[in-house]
């Protein structure tokens, strides 16, 4: 007589349902990520001298003049490209792009050619916010007022005083290194001084702080306070606000919305998303 198949203890049952959950939230952040940054290639792209849109990240980015004709957009430079659309010269192109990166500096942790011409969704996001975390991140940090950019005492010790000495390379270096670590210290710094004179409103990081759209909404009235009335936003849901905020920003500070209010209120990790949405409030400056 045949054995009957076994049932799964409930340790296992618990165990297989927390999986399904993460499997479940990490495809829920990868979709609002992948739309946040269509948007915000698209808003950089409308700039380009020949514009275009892209529908699809991860397929349309295998096309490789998107990525040149972004970078080319945020770093003012003509790239070499190859005028072909075959799988060869897409290839070619995207090449071009991390190459140029690597030339900057900017290191690309186990991000290949391949990777792009295969869609990988990780790797794609990765590169996009390596992209967003040194062209705007870093750059709008250092434009920020100089009393967020004092340089820690490490900082000033590993440089030699004398204005006609050259620090060695590897202390320059590892200056450079500090500050680029720090630039996401230095917005977070401006947000919570945009925010502070606010007392229902706490922003301690780019998490959960910014979930029910105070943080967003008193940014915009610090910086136009004629356009919200902060007395009426305390009596609304963090839907509503979202929504308010997303809205006037769009409408009145020209600012590109990246993502949806029922976006930013259901995600569980916001780091990333809510990240390029605040350098163009602070970019507003």
């Amino acid at each position: 007589m045949a054995s009957s198949p076994e049932l799964p203890t409930e340790d296992e049952q618990v165990s297989w349902a927390i999986d399904d959950l993460h499997i479940s939230l990490q495809a829920e952040q990868e979709d609002t990520q992948k739309k946040a940054f269509t948007c915000w290639i698209n808003s950089q792209l409308a700039r380009h001298t020949s514009p275009s849109v892209i529908s699809d990240l991860f397929t349309d980015i295998k096309k490789g003049h998107v990525l040149l004709d972004l970078l080319e957009v945020l770093s003012g430079q003509q790239l070499p490209r190859d005028k072909g659309s075959n799988t060869f010269q897409c290839r070619i192109n995207i090449e071009h792009a991390l190459t140029f990166l690597r030339n900057r500096s900017i290191k690309l942790i186990n991000i290949h050619v391949t990777d792009i011409i295969d869609g990988n969704p990780s790797i794609i996001l990765g590169l996009i916010w390596t992209i967003i975390l040194h062209f705007h991140i870093e750059k709008l940090a250092q434009t920020l007022p100089c009393n967020y950019n004092q340089p820690s005492l490490d900082d000033v010790s590993v440089v030699d005083s004398s204005p006609t000495s050259s620090p060695p390379a590897k202390k320059c270096s590892k200056v450079q290194a500090r500050w680029q670590m720090s630039a996401k210290k230095v917005l977070l710094l401006w947000a919570q001084e945009q925010c502070a004179t606010y007392e229902s409103v706490n922003v301690t990081d780019f998490k959960s702080s910014w979930r029910n759209g105070m943080a967003f909404l008193a940014i915009i009235h610090a910086l136009r306070p004629d356009l919200i009335d902060m007395k009426s936003v305390k009596h609304r849901s963090n839907k509503d606000n979202l929504r308010e905020a997303f809205r006037i920003a769009e409408r009145e500070l020209k600012i590109p919305r990246l993502l949806e209010p029922e976006d930013a209120w259901r995600s569980s990790v916001l780091y990333r998303i809510y990240m390029p949405g605040t350098v163009s409030y602070a970019s507003y400056l």
